[in-house]
């Protein structure tokens, strides 16, 4: 696909260092823009941004610490870029966890739940001011065709009476994907400049599940690359072709939502309730009463 000059241009991608999320910054910063690599290991933050450079011939990547299962470093993610950029063009939502044991996060969430979207919505609503300092600005976020399979059960939003690690990745991913819709119509009903979108990689070979080795390297045999599972993520980020509100696919094409994700009740509620448990307020959209 094209991807048009970003030079000037400010990238945050999380979960940076491997699978979709390592060549989505690479392209970008092979575009010109200003990179940051944000993810939880300094050692693999770091050796993707000396890839990246190695490819690039750039300096304008950088490593940024994120544990987004942890909503005290996504504060001080987002303080320290605050404190340093006048804006941001590109927020990339990617990084994830999948098919896991059931596990919480250093602020007691299921760890799925918590870490993809939780995580990510906090990112986002302490990112705003920064996101609509400039023009056209975008807010990527990573989801799944099995967000179909997901339920959002507010009796029950941690898990805690009944989990499956499948049952709660897709239920994570509709969150996802009921987050960007959401985020969509408060900034249209705002009347402000952002653009939200998702978007599905695809059958991806990706390190994403905790699956045994063996699995690991079958999937790499015959699943896509994540160069490849890149794509409508990339497609989202920086197409002029790509629209608010929409869902891209492999292709990259235009995917339709699954009805759950299309319910504005829900994703009403899921907006009120992420806010309570995270802290984090979308102020710029407040007065956008749904």
């Amino acid at each position: 696909m094209n991807i048009p000059d970003l030079t000037g241009r400010t990238a945050v991608v999380t979960g940076a260092n491997s699978g979709i999320g390592l060549p989505t910054a690479l392209e970008l910063a092979l575009r010109g823009a200003h990179v940051f690599v944000a993810c939880r290991s300094p050692e693999r933050g770091n050796a993707a941004v000396a890839q990246i450079r190695s490819r690039a011939s750039s300096t304008r990547v950088e490593y940024v610490p994120l544990d987004l299962a942890d909503l005290s470093s996504v504060r001080d993610l987002a303080k320290s870029l605050v404190d340093r950029l006048d804006r941001i063009d590109l927020l990339v939502n990617n990084a994830g966890v999948g098919m896991i044991s059931r596990q919480v996060t250093t602020d007691g969430f299921e760890k799925q739940f918590g870490t993809n979207h939780l995580g990510h919505f906090a990112l986002t609503g302490l990112l705003l001011p920064l996101l609509l300092a400039g023009p056209g600005a975008r807010v990527v976020t990573v989801s799944s065709d099995n967000h179909a399979e997901g339920e959002i059960d507010f009796d029950d939003l941690q898990a805690e009476r009944k989990y499956g690690r499948n049952s709660s990745y897709a239920r994570s991913k509709l969150a996802n994907l009921l987050f960007t819709l959401e985020l969509q119509r408060r900034a249209d009903g705002a009347g402000v400049d952002l653009l939200s979108l998702a978007c599905d990689p695809g059958t991806t070979a990706t390190n994403i599940g905790a699956l045994p080795r063996v699995m690991s390297l079958m999937m790499r045999l015959f699943l896509q690359s994540a160069d490849k599972g890149a794509i409508p993520s990339l497609f989202a980020a920086t197409s002029p072709e790509a629209r608010g509100g929409e869902f891209y696919g492999p292709g990259p094409k235009r995917m339709t939502p699954s009805p759950k994700a299309l319910d504005e009740a829900v994703a009403t509620r899921l907006w009120d309730v992420s806010e309570n448990l995270t802290g984090v307020r979308f102020a710029a959209l407040d007065h956008f009463a749904p």
